[in-house]
């Protein structure tokens, strides 16, 4: 199968193309470049640097590869810069996207699997409860509004363009190559700033001091492995959570990866809640563990992490 990964320079579109070519699948990679990395892409691998939000570059791409099916990974992926510039997420994740399903239809494509949220889509999620993927979307920041308008598109291009698709919502994914300097990924942040040995900063779930937000932390392996099940059509639900299950607390998180750095010099401070962050967000991801077999523990998951980190220094 030839399979593009729009995004696959990035942290998660990367791994992606790993997986495939593991796969045996022949893989080429769309990425404009602004946070993907060209060593993420293997040798042999065919980048085409565009921006969808150019929809020429964009048709022109899916003509030159011929694509059997598409995996789309590119976005404007953190909650506050879409907070600060929602025109922006908009022009990426809606506009950009709109851009690339036209030259998938234009081209042929049978089948395209979309990368969405389900640690934003679902809106705060009550205490004693996960979101399993009939709980009502409420999203509530431009983030999450511009996945969710995608999704809706999507279904609006399966009935009237013949285009079929899947959605993977996927909770907060972490692992190697996540960039530590960015807004987004705190497990990257947080073991880039232990090993250094400077102080991890937990933002507050609602008062300053508390013990943060609580969030479900999916290890990209798994991520990954979904994304090839769901490509080779070996996964029937439209619409599946990609999750660990299990709600972290940011404090528990930045403690165990402290315990696992082992370095004295690190330490916590607190810090006020940030705009757009979602107090609690915990999915139920019983169908997709159905499906796919066991996901990686969040331990393990970090000793992956940090042990990749430690390789890069």
């Amino acid at each position: 199968m030839r399979v593009l990964v729009t995004g696959g320079a990035g942290f998660i579109g990367s791994h992606v193309v790993d997986a495939l070519l593991q796969g045996g699948h022949q893989v080429a990679v769309l990425d404009n470049l602004s946070t993907g990395k060209r060593e993420h892409v293997p040798n042999g691998v065919q980048l085409f640097e565009a921006d969808l939000r150019n929809a020429e570059a964009t048709r022109r791409v899916l003509a030159d590869f011929s694509p059997d099916a598409v995996s789309h990974q590119a976005a404007q992926a953190s909650v506050a810069v879409s907070v600060r510039d929602p025109r922006l997420d908009a022009e990426i994740n809606v506009m950009g996207g709109i851009h690339l399903l036209d030259a998938c239809v234009a081209s042929g494509v049978k089948k395209l699997v979309f990368a969405s949220t389900g640690g934003a889509i679902y809106g705060e999620i009550p205490e004693g409860t996960r979101a399993d993927e009939s709980f009502a979307a409420a999203p509530l920041s431009p983030y999450a509004i511009s996945k969710y308008s995608f999704e809706l598109l999507l279904a609006v291009y399966r009935q009237h363009h013949g285009l079929a698709s899947s959605t993977l919502r996927y909770a907060n994914v972490y692992g190697p190559r996540q960039d530590p300097y960015g807004e987004a990924g705190v497990v990257a942040v947080f073991t880039n700033t232990a090993r250094a040995g400077g102080t991890l900063r937990v933002n507050a779930r609602r008062v300053q001091g508390d013990s943060g937000c609580v969030r479900d932390y999916v290890y990209v392996g798994d991520v990954a492995r979904a994304n090839v099940r769901a490509l080779q059509g070996e996964l029937a639900p439209v619409v599946l959570n990609i999750a660990s299950g299990t709600g972290v607390t940011t404090e528990e998180l930045a403690r165990t990866i402290l315990e696992r750095v082992g370095n004295g010099g690190a330490d916590l401070d607190s810090g006020p809640p940030r705009a757009g962050d979602l107090e609690r967000s915990v999915l139920d991801a019983t169908l997709a563990h159905s499906l796919l077999g066991p996901f990686v523990g969040l331990s393990e998951g970090l000793t992956r992490t940090i042990d990749y980190q430690r390789s890069r220094a």
